[in-house]
């Protein structure tokens, strides 16, 4: 046992701190893409509808293992798109970054479905006396409708970032080292206490998810729309 937390302890935290990471940047990412999905899909242009519904419905049903590969493989390694700067760092920064993108990419698409969903909570006269006003369709968008739908879908929005944060686990299969890649390592390393390995990993992922969504609750409470 103390050869396991000699070799593992000082590594726990900065492999969770990568978990953090991963899910904020890839968080702040589907939110902006999926808020232009979602205005897509409302959008009074047949182009754009078409193509956010195409978009949502091919990666939502693509596993995100594979949405991750093609972001290193078919970016990277094919078409040699690097998105970090050559250095000592380089490797660990560019996988880094692949992961978020396909990350985003991935998310953006429930992200985009839980506010279609709060489009509908939003009285159809707003937008209507919104428009008669001279206002367009972006300003009836930004102005009026997101904003409510954003409030009204708080609570949903928690469980799609609980989601990412269990979702960065994918990391590992283009080497992030974030903290199911130790996990892996230490179980490889420590098959005789896989039990405990095993506690250590997923208190550390309940604490997390725990927090976000004791945050998500009271933000809902708080900015919930009363209607």
């Amino acid at each position: 046992m103390s050869d396991l937390w000699n070799e593992m302890g000082p590594q726990i935290w900065p492999a969770f701190w990568l978990t953090i990471q991963l899910t904020f940047w890839s968080a702040i990412g589907a939110l902006i893409w999926g808020v232009l999905l979602a205005g897509m899909k409302v959008s009074p242009v047949p182009a754009m509808r078409w193509f956010a519904t195409v978009y949502v419905n091919v990666v939502r049903n693509t596993p995100l293992t594979l949405i991750v590969l093609l972001c290193s493989i078919g970016l990277y390694q094919n078409l040699s798109v690097a998105l970090a700067a050559d250095g000592p760092h380089f490797f660990e920064n560019n996988n880094f970054r692949l992961a978020v993108l396909g990350f985003i990419l991935y998310t953006a698409t429930f992200v985009c479905e839980t506010l279609r969903s709060g489009f509908n909570t939003v009285p159809l006269g707003q937008a209507e006396a919104a428009r008669s006003i001279g206002l367009n369709f972006t300003q009836v968008f930004g102005l009026i409708v997101l904003p409510q739908a954003m409030r009204a879908v708080i609570a949903p929005m928690g469980s799609v970032l609980i989601a990412l944060t269990k979702n960065t686990t994918i990391a590992s299969v283009i080497g992030v080292a974030e903290a199911s890649l130790l996990m892996k390592e230490e179980l490889e390393n420590h098959s005789d206490q896989i039990l405990v390995i095993f506690a250590v990993f997923a208190i550390g992922f309940m604490i997390i998810t725990l927090i976000e969504g004791a945050i998500f609750g009271w933000a809902a409470k708080r900015w919930a729309v009363k209607r």
